[in-house]
């Protein structure tokens, strides 16, 4: 069993950063992945960055080049450094893993609870 708990989302307005948390707890054995997803209200879920344990990294397009994804992992903790942000961005973001915990032979997804950035002037 592995929990997530998010951390740093608010109020920013346009132009500004948040850097998103997000720490892992648990039996856990590896976190080959962690990412961030994010939800307007009205759309559909979409995958904004990932990063394995060996700090290869993936983006939203409309992403690059304004958030960073980064990870401790001797803490088990995701980052998420939002710069430049747009009213677009606008969502509820959630931190995820595909991990492995002792008790388990194969890796499972386990999703934090989201918490909500809203950029807005």
């Amino acid at each position: 069993q592995v929990t997530l708990v998010e951390s740093g989302g608010g109020l920013v307005q346009p132009g500004g950063s948040l850097r998103l948390s997000c720490a892992a707890s648990g039996s856990i054995i590896s976190i080959p992945t962690m990412g961030w997803h994010r939800q307007a209200p009205g759309k559909q879920r979409e995958l904004v960055a990932t990063i394995t344990s060996g700090g290869n990294t993936n983006y939203l397009d409309s992403v690059k080049g304004r958030f960073t994804i980064s990870r401790d992992n001797a803490k088990n903790t995701v980052y998420l450094q939002m710069n430049s942000l747009k009213p677009e961005d606008t969502a509820v973001y959630y931190c995820g893993s595909i991990a492995t915990s002792v008790g388990s032979t194969r890796q499972k997804t386990y999703w934090g609870q989201g918490t909500q950035v809203t950029v807005s002037s």
